[in-house]
């Protein structure tokens, strides 16, 4: 059968019967007992998968494994800013998580209670989460170093019985305190925890408060010398198994719920058909915990089958260099690595001929996916030339837990088409409609929508907010989910993702995507990455305006390749775009997780009110982008 034939077959066959679909995926999955049905259309907001049946993600993730494969490495731990390695089997990480869970029952923690988890890339983070789906209680992993004003928002929305965190973070020059903040957290949040778990580093020590604060390593020890092994808990399908929060539009928080059975098994499904990994296999997600890839991709996907997984407290440059990734892989034998776009252009900035490349055996690494924001054509191009295989853009997002659309690598995979993350996965209906719903034809911009229900795996609704869940994903085009995404579909049904819908732009009545002006910023050779952003302008209403940064070593006057972009955008978009700003900065605004913070460049440059995003990871770089910005006479 070829590539093209497997996935068609098994779309149609999931267009044709959608529950017998998920069902035959179900049987992947150990369920303590069987779901009433895969489908109930009459629970929820749209609909709950596998209602009735009874599970725990810990046993599907360790237990069963450790029976089967237990002197296997289930986790490696990685961290080139301690010099720190250490590999967990299964046997390990199922003792450690039993030991953990007890822990947490002593603390008071039951089936149902929320607790926090406030910690660096460390295994201890990964044992936390699993710890807590064994007995039952519902995590919440707040990114590691996040404000205490904002980390008070998600203690206040969450109610957590416990939060278990460490004194510490360690950048590449800096170590992060993290219980102050924890503790200036919990002083503004009017929920208390009962509890809070305290893994002490040895790169800084964290004052203890009396009579709530418990020692992480003297806790675990007494519970494995005492013999105490908390037992996986029975919990429903559809029972939450976490909250994610993610930014709302309001200030306030969304908490992205996950039910257990569900999440089980679409990303039991993901990995072998999505990225063709297998059991036994290294799989490295080069994220973080605090992120939706890093609960799917770092925690539970590779654990569900059978899989090694890897946690890298490091940087893809400057731990120690740009070669850092390449050295994983040989290390490690790792055959796939996932990460974001902006890794790789940062490899590419320090190291654009890939000159340490040739240090490393590669030689049996199979695939690169790249998520998290648009993968420019450029990147995707350079890390296909470098590496020689298969270098995959997909698309998703944190309400959707796992790949709505992408190249099925183990279906065979899809021709790739640069700029296009490729096709639907089963379970979504992708449609591009305009403003009223319509669908538009191809290769026509408009809203990207998907059809209810939602496939197992992505989101039921918001923590405690069915109202919110509603009228934020699905009021705006009734009987779809609405991605707040914009793009195209071509005629070979290929999707195009261009931005987000706010990063559509209207310039003189022209709607036009900044991600395609992105993408032809990024095609000049001396441009590491770039962002465009629309700013206010009386005549038109908007204006594009472009920000890049140059590769490393390139000695030609800024001002030269500024005119030299204005006329690459005149010459592949045309005068329509009335793109006539380009701005050389040295580095760009973003998340901890490597999104651009293009919203926040906006208001800036509009002179409209902003505050500090909570994700940010320098907020010295809006400084440098409003005088940059002034440079130009833009504000």
């Amino acid at each position: 059968m070829s590539a093209a034939t497997a996935y068609h077959e098994t779309y149609a066959r999931w267009r044709k019967e959608p529950e017998a679909f998920w069902g035959d995926a179900a049987s992947a999955i150990d369920w303590i007992r069987q779901p009433d049905a895969v489908f109930d259309a009459a629970e929820g907001a749209y609909g709950r998968w596998f209602p009735g049946a009874l599970c725990n993600t810990c046993w599907n993730a360790v237990d069963r494994h450790a029976a089967s494969r237990g002197e296997q490495a289930a986790l490696i731990y990685d961290s080139p800013v301690t010099g720190a390695k250490r590999t967990l089997t299964y046997r390990d990480l199922l003792g450690e998580v039993e030991a953990l869970g007890a822990v947490l029952q002593d603390m008071g923690v039951a089936k149902g209670d929320r607790v926090i988890v406030y910690m660096p890339m460390i295994p201890e983070a990964v044992i936390a989460m699993l710890a807590c789906a064994r007995i039952g209680a519902v995590h919440s992993v707040v990114f590691g170093g996040f404000a205490a004003k904002e980390l008070a928002t998600r203690i206040d929305d969450a109610k957590p019985k416990a939060i278990l965190t460490a004194s510490c973070g360690i950048e590449p020059n800096r170590v992060v305190a993290y219980k102050p903040l924890l503790d200036e957290a919990i002083a503004l949040s009017s929920s208390k925890p009962d509890g809070v778990l305290l893994l002490q580093r040895a790169q800084a020590a964290a004052g203890m408060v009396e009579g709530r604060d418990l020692d992480w390593a003297q806790a675990v020890a007494a519970a494995k010398a005492a013999g105490r092994k908390a037992p996986c808990v029975p919990v429903a399908s559809t029972d939450p198994l976490y909250v994610l929060y993610t930014s709302g539009t309001t200030g306030k928080p969304k908490g992205v719920v996950r039910d257990n059975g569900g999440h089980m098994v679409a990303l039991a499904w993901s990995m072998a058909n999505m990225y063709g990994a297998r059991p036994g296999e290294v799989f490295w997600a080069a994220s973080d915990v605090g992120w939706v890839v890093g609960h799917s991709y770092i925690v539970y996907a590779p654990l569900l089958i059978g899989a090694t997984t890897v946690v890298y407290e490091g940087k893809p440059v400057g731990t120690p260099d740009a070669g850092a990734f390449w050295r994983m892989i040989s290390e490690y034998d790792i055959r796939i690595l996932f990460t974001a776009p902006t890794a790789f252009r940062a490899i590419k900035k320090e190291d654009p001929r890939a000159e340490l490349l040739a240090r490393y055996d590669m030689s049996r690494f199979r695939a690169l996916f790249l998520a998290g924001e648009r993968a420019d054509p450029d990147t995707v191009a350079w890390a296909e030339r470098i590496l020689g295989v298969p270098v995959i853009d997909h698309w998703w997002q944190t309400e959707t837990g796992w790949p709505i659309v992408g190249n099925p690598l183990g279906l065979g995979g899809l021709p790739v088409k640069h700029g296009s993350p490729t096709v639907p996965m089963p379970g979504w209906d992708v449609q591009v409609v305009d403003e009223g719903g319509k669908p538009v034809p191809p290769n026509t911009m408009g809203s990207i929508v998907v059809k209810l229900p939602l496939p197992p795996g992505a989101l039921p609704t918001l923590w405690q907010a069915d109202d919110r869940f509603k009228e934020s994903y699905l009021s705006a085009f009734p009987g779809f989910y609405n991605t707040s995404d914009a793009g195209f579909v071509d005629e070979d049904g290929y999707l195009f993702i261009m931005g987000r819908t706010d990063d559509i732009i209207n310039v003189a009545g022209h709607r036009l995507s900044t991600g395609g002006m992105e993408e032809v910023l990024a095609s000049h050779p001396d441009v590491a990455e770039c962002a465009v952003i629309g700013i206010k302008d009386a005549l038109k209403g908007e204006q594009p305006c472009g920000f890049v940064v140059l590769k490393s070593g390139v000695n030609r006057s800024p001002l030269e390749i500024e005119k030299e972009i204005v006329q690459l955008v005149r010459d592949k978009i045309g005068p329509v775009a009335a793109f006539k700003i380009a701005i050389t900065v040295n580095r760009l605004p973003k998340t901890r997780s490597g999104k651009i913070l293009r919203g926040t460049m906006k208001k800036i440059a509009d002179g409209d009110t902003w505050s500090m995003p909570a994700t940010i990871d320098d907020p010295a770089v809006l400084d440098e982008i409003a005088s940059a910005l002034h440079g130009k006479g833009v504000v």
